[in-house]
């Protein structure tokens, strides 16, 4: 069941008329956390058993930890990460296309099952929710707030990840009047016009970056595909998170902002405080500050910025593509960290936006390992983009509609919208409408989310 679809509209309807209805107001926190099983469950039941499993694993571990911290936080840690090891790169080691992958029916089962949507997201719950409740003094939180605050669906699978020091405390009766109509109701249609007009509607072009349908593109066409696809991501995983929000806070919780206009950064540090925010900062907080963060030299600084980069990019999925984009990303911080104080120096118009084409540039350039995960073919649509061929045009990709289907984000991150926004203000409903029309009427074809797989 995904956002887009109308079995999920009914779902979150009936929910939401079911969480407000006064005679269950007592039990608003076990409702949602029976509506985010179902909610999972929808579309891999057989997964709702490890789902339990690993939620009471952790509250398990969440006592034991808090008992006695030193002891248990390092049992609790690797039991996460071995849950996401399992399904996420069991196959660097095993042959998926064996008749058998092991001589014991059972073990064989579980190597099989599939991999859990969003359990990287639900694992950096779990090891939040460890790490921040077992400092805390007191008795820990129920077994129902840490369900809910691991599985509430709006993030479940595809975030943003909530750290549990600010979801936690947000875990209280919810009252109709003071839910957030407006804002809620803003987030979401923003969020539905992303997905439905931008992103699925580039996404029929970019489906060309594909092998091997991109050994039929012509050199500019590859270039132009790539910024296509750069403008993809962003709308597609922004239109998510929009929509998250805006679903929290019809249920009375405030989850993280989760992008600020990454395409205008002027460095790449600054792009990392604009993209996936939520996991850069789970990442700073919980793996570049224990290691060491900057406060051990120079040397130690640009070994930490790698390491935690290339888990990152480990983090998305077990394949060399990933791994070479973390490690891109750790690199260019790394080339870029003596220069800042210096660039920061210059005030000059121009410098600045010299600085946010190449940092949009180099960004753009490495989706590619991203949308390629197979290390081979990312390589072979790089090397194309370089050599002159005189494919025909595909029939699927068309200049003006991708300006068109582009606009958007550019409008977005451009600031047109700002400028004027006190001589637009009262348009705002009919922009909004506008939105809601192209979302309904222009959609592109269904198509998942792009962070559904990871």
């Amino acid at each position: 069941m995904t956002f887009v679809s109308w079995q999920f509209g009914i779902f979150a309807a009936v929910v939401f008329g079911a969480y407000y209805f006064p005679p269950f107001r007592k039990c608003q926190v076990q409702l949602l956390v029976i509506a985010s099983i179902f909610f999972y469950g929808y579309g891999q039941p057989e997964l709702v058993p490890l789902l339990l499993l690993a939620v009471l694993g952790t509250y398990v571990f969440l006592l034991l930890a808090f008992r006695n911290r030193a002891t248990w936080m390092p049992v609790v840690i690797t039991f996460n990460l071995a849950l996401l090891a399992f399904f996420k790169y069991k196959f660097l080691f095993l042959d998926a296309a064996s008749s058998r992958l092991s001589d014991i029916a059972l073990v064989d089962f579980l190597l099989r099952l599939p991999l859990p949507i969003g359990i990287s997201f639900f694992v950096f719950h779990n090891i939040s929710l460890l790490v921040d409740l077992s400092r805390q003094k007191g008795e820990p939180v129920s077994l129902t707030g840490v369900f809910l605050y691991i599985i509430f669906f709006p993030q479940l699978v595809s975030g943003p990840i909530t750290r549990a020091a600010i979801f936690m405390p947000q875990i209280a009766p919810k009252r109709l009047q003071d839910v957030q109509f407006v804002d809620a109701a803003r987030w979401i249609l923003i969020g539905y016009f992303f997905k439905l007009y931008v992103a699925n509607n580039l996404n029929e072009m970019t489906s060309y970056m594909d092998f091997p349908l991109y050994e039929t593109l012509q050199t500019q066409d590859r270039w132009l595909l790539v910024l296509l696809y750069s403008y993809q991501i962003y709308a597609d995983f922004f239109g998510y998170s929009a929509v998250a929000i805006g679903l929290g806070l019809l249920f009375g919780y405030r989850l993280p902002i989760n992008f600020n206009l990454p395409y205008i950064s002027t460095s790449f540090s600054e792009f990392w405080t604009r993209w996936h925010i939520s996991l850069s900062t789970w990442l700073r907080t919980y793996l570049y500050v224990p290691l060491g963060g900057n406060r051990h030299g120079a040397a130690r600084t640009y070994l930490n910025l790698m390491i935690v980069m290339m888990l990152g990019g480990l983090w998305h999925g077990a394949g060399l593509s990933y791994a070479l984009w973390g490690t891109m990303h750790g690199m260019l911080l790394v080339i870029e960290r003596p220069l800042l104080d210096r660039l920061h120096a210059i005030d000059s118009a121009s410098l600045r936006a010299v600085r946010m084409l190449v940092v949009f540039f180099c960004v753009t350039m490495l989706w590619i390992f991203f949308k390629l995960p197979d290390f081979g073919q990312a390589l072979d649509y790089l090397k194309g983009m370089f050599v002159p061929t005189n494919n025909p045009n595909p029939p699927k990709l068309f200049y003006n509609l991708a300006l068109l289907y582009s606009l958007p984000v550019l409008i977005q991150h451009l600031g047109f919208g700002s400028l004027a926004s006190q001589r637009l203000s009262r348009w705002e409903p009919y922009l909004y409408g506008l939105m809601g029309a192209l979302a309904f009427l222009e959609a592109g074809p269904d198509t998942a989310f792009i962070y559904f797989q990871f």
